[in-house]
């Protein structure tokens, strides 16, 4: 028994040393160094990496690059680390081009984001990156990242651009896992297809030290890997882009578009003047931004979806073709001479030309573009019968090509025009102007080669595209995106048949006006136009064609602004483009 009670008090105190113990080191760690390790616990922090996604390439036809990745070292803060917001703003402002009030609103818009990584520049050089490194240990708040920069190999307006995203960007996307320093497109194929592009961001779980250091705790199943973007490969053609480019006259606005009759596909997207869209690459400054707003030619101004302008004698298909499903020509029907114009009321309606053309067919008239042939017809129109056919011709709707912000086409009404001329209008001598493309009547130049696109495709209208497919871990053709089975003119068969034979004479036939664009070879159909232009001394010149092998291959309209005769300006432009494609890209 005595043993016993020996071994039970000795167990006792043994009990009472160990929680004395636990009781001195809970006082130690709780009490009397407390506050040391509360400090160190802040620091150590669970932290989610997010590892962004590439952007996808876009690519040519060919698959050359057109907007590609270049990398940029960018410099970031975190707000929950800043100690003294001068300090970090001066010691920014000795090496970067930046002003102090942009750091200052920059911490300010982001004081509620404390835990976010800010960017502050991007694009730093080498250099400066190596200068600044070497006293980051005083500015914990402040580090570099190495990122993509979008970079475009041709100046154009097809690809638009991207930037970063603004705020009210940002509550649109934000739900699809974009950050407030997310690059995000602005504009052209960039914005159309951004969710296509951009990809998913992925992530890893990371428990980080006081330094910033993964303590390499989680192993397993806390990480995702990213989504990278899809490439886009084009329809256009990098090579005809380029020699649109070298040979269209540097001093005139305009616009070139270059069309698959079959497809829709667009080969050729040219606005000109263009502009150099790597300037968005980083903020852009004031004088660039400047210089490109008051520029008087406005090359922000994207011409081919966004210009809308008077189609001159290339709507003349369109009359003509409305004569013809109504009934009041044939293809023998003479109309009223030309004596180098047609009296319509108490006014003189001029031809292009004084000496008159005299008696003419439909064909002829296209062929030789007179205006009394289409001015006489006119009186038998009424203004909503042959609005609602230009429509369903596709002239006043969008096209719905897969750019963003295109503008509509513009064809007038009876309502229309009494709301701005009164009940008692007279129509004669405004439908003598409108039957010749002139007048109220507006069109893009890629609704009128999507038009002649049609004329060529026997009457199947397609939806002009720049996409071909869409590449990376899946393949995604462009008809798996959108519908382009192709909708019919409401024009006959014969009556197209009738149209080509015109468009045929306009190039080739003796006394033509578009016989610039023959092209030895080659089939070429197309017509000429010369707008009338309420803002400047000149016409503006029009040209619209296909070009035919076996097939339509081309569809082609060049469009010049304030630059004269269609014949003249437009199509020896056209007969160019055409005479490339046959004899470098055609079966290459």
């Amino acid at each position: 028994m005595k043993l016993q009670s020996k071994l039970v008090i000795i167990y006792r105190v043994l009990l009472g040393i160990i929680f004395l113990l636990l009781s001195i080191t809970l006082f130690y760690l709780q009490i009397a160094k407390g506050e040391h390790y509360k400090e160190i616990a802040k620091r150590n922090y669970v932290r989610i990496r997010r590892i962004e996604a590439a952007r996808g390439v876009i690519y040519d036809e060919k698959l050359n690059p057109i907007a590609e990745n270049n990398p940029s070292i960018n410099l970031y803060f975190r707000p929950h680390l800043i100690k003294n917001k001068d300090d970090m703003a001066d010691f920014v402002t000795s090496y970067l081009p930046i002003s102090r009030e942009s750091i200052m609103k920059s911490i300010y818009d982001y004081r509620f984001l404390r835990f976010n990584e800010v960017l502050l520049y991007e694009n730093i050089t080498y250099e400066q990156m190596a200068v600044i490194s070497e006293k980051l240990n005083y500015f914990p708040e402040l580090f570099f990242k190495v990122e993509t920069l979008r970079s475009y190999t041709i100046n154009n307006h097809f690809t638009g651009y991207v930037g970063r995203i603004n705020s009210d960007e940002y509550a649109i996307y934000k739900e699809d896992g974009y950050k407030i320093n997310s690059l995000i497109g602005k504009a052209g194929i960039e914005k159309y297809y951004e969710r296509i592009l951009s990809g998913k961001a992925g992530y890893e779980v990371i428990q980080v030290d006081a330094h910033g250091r993964s303590l390499n705790i989680f192993k397993e199943n806390l990480s995702k890997e990213p989504e990278n973007g899809l490439h886009l490969v084009l329809n256009i053609n990098l090579d005809l882009q380029k020699y649109i480019n070298e040979i269209f006259p540097q001093s005139i606005a305009g616009a070139v578009v270059v069309m698959n009759p079959r497809t829709g596909g667009v080969l050729a997207y040219s606005s000109f003047p263009e502009y150099d869209q790597n300037i968005f690459a980083s903020p852009i400054s004031t004088e660039d931004w400047v210089n490109l707003r008051d520029n008087p030619k406005k090359p922000m101004l994207d011409r081919v979806i966004n210009g809308s302008y008077p189609p001159g004698s290339t709507f003349k298909t369109v009359t003509g073709s409305f004569g013809l499903e109504k009934g009041y020509i044939n293809s023998e029907t003479l109309l009223a001479s030309c004596i180098g114009g047609l009296k319509i009321g108490n006014r003189f309606f001029k031809c292009w030309t004084s000496v008159g053309h005299g008696r003419t067919n439909f064909v002829t008239a296209l062929k030789i573009s007179c205006d009394v042939f289409f001015y006489d017809l006119s009186k038998y129109f009424k203004i909503d019968e042959f609005a609602a056919f230009v429509e369903k011709n596709h002239l006043v709707e969008k096209t719905g090509i897969d750019l963003p912000y295109e503008k509509k086409g513009f064809f007038p009404t009876t309502e229309w025009y009494t709301k701005r001329l009164g009940k008692y209008y007279g129509s004669h001598g405004i439908k003598a102007n409108l039957s010749i493309g002139q007048g109220e009547v507006l069109v893009t130049p890629v609704q009128l080669c999507a038009y002649f696109s049609a004329l060529a495709n026997d009457g199947v209208w397609k939806k002009p595209h720049l996409l071909k497919k869409a590449i990376g871990d899946k393949t995604l053709l462009y008809e798996e995106l959108e519908n382009n089975e192709g909708v019919r003119l409401p024009v006959s068969i014969d009556h197209i048949k009738l149209l080509q034979d015109g468009l045929w004479q306009a190039v080739n036939g003796a006394g033509s006006t578009g016989g610039a664009a023959r092209v030895p070879g080659v089939n070429v159909y197309g017509k000429t136009g010369s707008a009338e232009n309420a803002h400047g001394t000149s016409t503006h010149a029009w040209f619209a064609c296909y070009a035919k092998w076996e097939e339509p291959e081309l569809a082609v309209v060049v469009f010049l602004e304030n630059a004269g005769h269609g014949g003249s300006m437009a199509a020896p432009i056209a007969g160019k483009i055409i005479s490339y494609y046959n004899k470098h890209i055609r079966d290459k």
